[in-house]
């Protein structure tokens, strides 16, 4: 009651150095409270709220209201629960980014590993590698063979690099320190700083959304997608099963590829 009587601050519940700093509208503790101007001031942390009692003017209106920063929305939900679809009309329809973070990861490593890595990606190697020694041991067979298995080698994968594949392929944490090089800069930097964003698939587990608490990069929205798992197997089923027939199909070429190379050699 006595709180609905005082006057706030121009941000009202909001941490006005963190708006003016980063852009972000993290809610302010009544424990770190400050008064100017006859007004009640917020802050996110005490730090903050010493930097704002250090040079006040700088952090508060003047000629014209305080800008708010633009909409960032965090999506999340189970694997196959229809989060890209949603992100990318919600996306069109605001005006804002559609970032789909295991995408992004996956645009970070392509360079180097020249295709997409992860379970759903992954090809059986083992009867390519058998194919590459066969052919080496013939000499009349086609040489693109074995270049074309020499650019598949094993790259050199920077630290940074080789946690984001750990995290696709064997779904290991990422460290605080490779998150820091990736997520700070859709709060931080233009493009999104100005237009905003919405975050599809981040955070994905307790510690990543501990980590944006930490860093102060806080949604304004936060949704959760629930779907019931047989409306999932039915979305994710068909194409799953087709991508297997698929594959069965590769592995068979691949055999009959074998035997030929075989047969050849004992020839």
């Amino acid at each position: 009651l006595k709180e609905k009587k005082r006057q706030m601050g121009d941000t009202k519940h909001f941490c006005p150095v963190s708006l003016k700093e980063n852009f972000v509208l993290c809610p302010g503790l009544y424990e770190h409270a400050a008064k100017y101007r006859e007004k009640l001031y917020y802050f996110s942390t005490s730090e903050y709220r010493d930097k704002f009692l250090e040079n006040p003017e700088d952090y508060v209106a003047h000629n014209e209201p305080i800008q708010a920063p633009p909409l960032r929305v965090c999506l999340i939900g189970t694997h196959g629960a229809g989060k890209s679809t949603c992100a990318r009309q919600i996306a069109q329809k605001l005006g804002i980014f559609h970032i789909q973070f295991e995408e992004y990861l996956q645009e970070l490593l392509l360079p180097k590993t020249k295709v997409k890595v992860g379970p759903s990606f992954e090809d059986e190697p083992e009867d390519d590698d058998k194919i590459a020694v066969l052919a080496e041991e013939l000499k009349d067979f086609p040489q693109s063979m074995t270049e074309t298995e020499k650019s598949k080698q094993e790259v050199e994968l920077t630290e940074e690099e080789a946690a984001i594949k750990a995290n696709l392929v064997d779904n290991e944490a990422l460290p605080a320190e490779v998150l820091d090089n990736i997520v700070p800069e859709w709060w931080r930097k233009e493009p999104f700083r100005s237009t905003g964003f919405i975050l599809d698939g981040f955070p994905r587990t307790v510690d990543e959304a501990q980590y944006l608490s930490e860093r102060g990069l806080c949604p304004d929205v936060a949704v959760f997608i629930e779907v019931e798992d047989s409306d999932i197997l039915e979305r994710l089923f068909p194409p799953r099963l087709q991508k297997w027939k698929e594959r069965q199909h590769k592995k068979l070429e691949k055999k009959k590829k074998l035997k030929d190379l075989k047969a050849k050699i004992r020839v």
